[in-house]
């Protein structure tokens, strides 16, 4: 009998997670990320232009392919929920023009560089699927990069990306619930913050 609901139980298990990658076009996934960092590689980080150029191509690609209000909803956990409608607007903004500059930073590490595709991964959250990616390096072993897709009403947005097994969306919100959980001025403060590396980031 235990060994019969074992099975069971392993069985409505993988039925259920067939379901929530069958929910989910990879083909169409992995064509989206190809046509996203074709762009990013050969259209911009490899262009013979200047580096606040290379940020406004990028700042146009990124805006689009990324769903920067699902991540920002995602990296404020509880927190997202006692905010005011305010306080939501200035966190989304600030943070979405942060992270495209800073992820825009990121991708000059690829200059001259190839992503080689290696098929898509199911992921337990419906509508979601990971593609996955590697890039040779000079040196060492290739740098491994995973695409947490999700599509909604046939639209494809990237929610996350996982560079050699650290999540840049929940990196992040450990950062931002430790904060406000250590700083008086809560919400307000990280947003304070957050405009203050921004301003910086700019500068530079």
């Amino acid at each position: 009998m235990k060994k019969f609901l074992a099975v069971s139980i392993f069985a409505l298990a993988g039925i259920f997670c067939i379901k929530a990658y069958a929910d989910m076009d990879s083909v169409a996934a992995e064509k989206f990320i190809k046509d996203t960092t074709a762009e990013g590689v050969e259209q911009i980080i490899n262009a013979d232009i200047p580096q606040a150029e290379k940020d406004k191509r990028f700042h146009k690609l990124l805006d689009g392919a990324l769903d920067l209000d699902f991540i920002g909803q995602f990296v404020l956990g509880r927190n997202w929920k006692t905010a005011t409608p305010q306080q939501r607007d200035q966190f989304i903004t600030t943070y979405r023009d942060l992270n495209i500059l800073t992820w825009s930073k990121r991708f000059n590490e690829f200059e001259g560089k190839n992503f080689v595709f290696k098929g898509t991964t199911p992921s337990t959250s419906k509508g979601q699927v990971f593609v996955n990616t590697v890039v040779p390096m000079d040196q060492g072993e290739p740098a491994k990069v995973l695409w947490r897709v999700r599509e909604k009403n046939g639209t494809y947005k990237i929610v996350d990306i996982v560079i050699e097994g650290v999540s840049l969306a929940q990196a992040s919100r450990s950062e931002y619930t430790a904060f406000i959980k250590n700083n008086p001025g809560g919400l307000d403060a990280l947003i304070s913050d957050l405009k203050e590396k921004l301003r910086k980031a700019q500068a530079k």
